[in-house]
């Protein structure tokens, strides 16, 4: 094979920091300004490698105390500089995400309505489904619009523990 044809894989530089949690292993990359990714562990060996891993910086740390805070119930909102990569459309999603209550949910077709593309209710659970900073960006508060649990990158075991530890009741379950 010809030198010009071969492309050399970049791998992005990112500070790291690994958490456990009640829900596994967290993996929390950061830049110098924002945290840009949350990966759950069942995600993160197909990922790893994309990364050329530092050490951990502030805003890991700060979002590492946060988290632990949020699974001890003594945190409803999280207060961290994010950085989503992405689409414009993308973008616009999963910063949606970060105005639903901590306990409450909506359906993908509110959330559709919200980022004024109604139609675009598949197109938006696409979206959750590559949401970078899941937990923080509240993807798991996204329901079916009959207020089923339906995907989720962690699975929807998880969904179900995050929704339970926040106090939300699915309307079946009532």
């Amino acid at each position: 094979m010809h030198k010009s044809c071969l492309i050399k894989e970049v791998r992005m530089k990112k500070y790291y920091k690994k958490i456990k949690s009640p829900i596994g292993d967290l993996h929390l990359l950061a830049h110098e300004k924002a945290l840009t990714d949350l990966i759950f562990d069942n995600s993160w060996g197909r990922l790893k490698e994309k990364y050329e891993l530092m050490g951990s910086n502030d805003i890991l740390e700060a979002a590492a105390q946060q988290l632990k805070e949020y699974f001890q119930r003594k945190r409803t909102e999280f207060d961290l500089p994010l950085e989503f990569n992405g689409t414009d459309f993308q973008k616009k999603v999963w910063k949606e995400l970060l105005k639903i209550p901590y306990g409450k949910t909506i359906s993908y077709s509110e959330q559709a309505k919200k980022i004024k593309n109604p139609k675009a209710i598949r197109c938006v659970g696409t979206t959750n489904g590559k949401n970078p900073i899941a937990i923080i960006a509240p993807c798991h508060r996204v329901i079916g619009k009959n207020g089923s649990l339906t995907g989720f990158g962690g699975g929807l075991d998880m969904k179900r523990y995050l929704l339970d530890l926040e106090g939300y009741a699915a309307e079946s379950e009532k």
